[in-house]
């Protein structure tokens, strides 16, 4: 009977460890069949280092023909390409890769035209362009220069004190110029007092905060720019009078915008936001942390944007143009027309109360049939400069404009994040307080507790 029974429970046993066994192989096999077909990763760096943005899904999966990245280089170097490029194929089924070896077929690399190992070509259709790096702004700019298959120049109106595009300067523009450069966007640099035109090669037309009044002729070249159909990016500054850096009324350019609907405060907005003072930030520099759902910066949501020395403006829609806000100062933001003196007084009756718009889109109705005139006016330059450019989703915001502008609204996103710095920097005192925690306190503490545990248990 005991064996009868002692039998039994071994069956019972070697069954349960049967079925466990077979449902183990079985959840093996199907994680291994879903890794090969479905290749799925979670990115948990702070800035999505190894994800592709948002601009580049954007681009691929809205591809309407089938794409292929061939990749150049020696056979021991294809794992290097291997992981960005499997991104990008795992985004759309339209995305093939093809690695060759320079070395085993020469001639394929030489009718591409490739002559550096690591270089990686996209075609689509009978269309083909070189990637400028092994990046994804190289692959994704190549896809669009693919797409887009034409010469797009943004020209930056110079001669009255704008921001310069070969200024690398705090106050220059060159890393906005380096911007939409990586956006396969040219730029040049137009003065439109020697020639009162717009030059029609121009893709957008950008305005940045002129310190000098322009000429009646060189607002009429912007007015009959923009009202042909042409597309503008203005930037004008708060007529500061403080220092010697005046800052003109620029009354001819003011009137022109009036006509259009929008009309300039002679104001400064000052933000008294304490997230903005928790962020480095003065009271000159108005925070942004809410959009309106215009295409520009509806995808904007969650994304901070910073405008120092910033003016507010009225939109008021007029007979040939359509305005929309784009967004305003927060509800703890004042503006003061005293721009005469640092000294201004929080408590001031006549200050103007936020939140206050500070940025607004344009469409203006030539009366032709799909030549629409855009424009875009912000209350303030310097956050288009290189020292505020880089500060969280102020360079977004600049590329979404001029994609707007360009009718490439297909483009509008957040772009690729640069590395950032996480490197700690600790002053010498610092430093010796690290060490002397690391190396003899803390081994103090394990040393003393461990005596306590022995103590007790004695």
């Amino acid at each position: 009977m005991n064996t009868q029974l002692l039998k039994a429970r071994q069956t019972k046993y070697a069954a349960y460890a049967a079925v466990y066994i077979l449902v183990v192989i079985a959840a093996v096999a199907i994680a291994n069949v879903l890794a090969n077909r479905y290749n799925k990763s979670y990115d948990a760096t702070a800035n999505k280092r190894y994800s592709l943005s948002d601009q580049t899904a954007k681009v691929v999966k809205g591809l309407k023909q089938d794409a292929t990245i061939t990749y150049f280089d020696q056979d021991r170097r294809f794992p290097h390409a291997k992981d960005l490029l499997d991104q990008y194929a795992n985004l759309s089924t339209r995305i093939h890769v093809k690695y060759v070896d320079q070395d085993k077929n020469p001639q394929e690399a030489r009718e591409a035209g490739i002559k550096d190992y690591g270089t990686a070509i996209v075609r689509i259709g009978t269309q083909q362009e070189q990637a400028r790096s092994l990046t994804e702004e190289g692959l994704t700019g190549a896809f669009i220069r693919v797409l887009k298959n034409k010469t797009r120049t943004v020209c930056f109106v110079a001669g009255s004190g704008e921001h310069q595009i070969d200024n690398s300067d705090r106050d220059g523009y060159s890393n906005f110029k380096e911007l939409v450069g990586k956006d396969n966007y040219e730029a040049k640099s137009i003065d439109l007092l020697q020639k009162a035109e717009v030059p029609g090669d121009c893709t957008a037309l950008v305005v940045g905060g002129p310190t000098r009044d322009y000429q009646q002729p060189e607002v009429d070249a912007i007015k009959k720019y923009v009202e042909d159909g042409g597309r503008a990016l203005l930037m004008p500054d708060p007529p500061l009078k403080i220092g010697r850096s005046e800052i003109a009324d620029n009354d001819a350019l003011t009137n022109l915008l009036q006509s259009w609907g929008i009309t300039l405060d002679k104001n400064l907005i000052l933000d008294l936001n304490p997230i903005g003072q928790l962020a480095g930030l003065g009271p000159q520099v108005a925070l942004v942390t809410s959009y309106e759902a215009q295409p520009i910066v509806s995808g904007m949501k969650g994304t901070a944007t910073g405008f120092p020395l910033s003016r507010s403006i009225e939109i008021k829609n007029g007979d040939k143009t359509s305005l929309q806000k784009l967004f305003d100062s927060s509800s703890t933001s004042l503006a003061t027309s005293n721009l005469s003196s640092p000294e201004v007084d929080a408590n001031d009756p006549k200050n103007k109360k936020g939140p206050l718009t500070i940025a607004a889109a344009g469409t203006y109705n030539t009366g032709k049939q799909d030549s629409q005139g855009r424009f875009v006016v912000v209350g303030s330059s310097s956050w288009a400069a290189n020292s505020f450019i880089k500060f969280n989703g102020n360079s977004d915001l600049a590329l979404n404009t001029i994609d707007w502008l360009a009718s490439d609204e297909d483009l509008i996103s957040i772009r690729p994040k640069q590395e950032e710095d996480r490197r700690v920097t600790m002053t010498s005192a610092q430093l010796s307080w690290v060490r002397l925690t690391s190396q003899f306190l803390l081994p103090l503490v394990v040393v003393f507790a461990g005596f306590s545990v022995w103590w007790r248990r004695r």
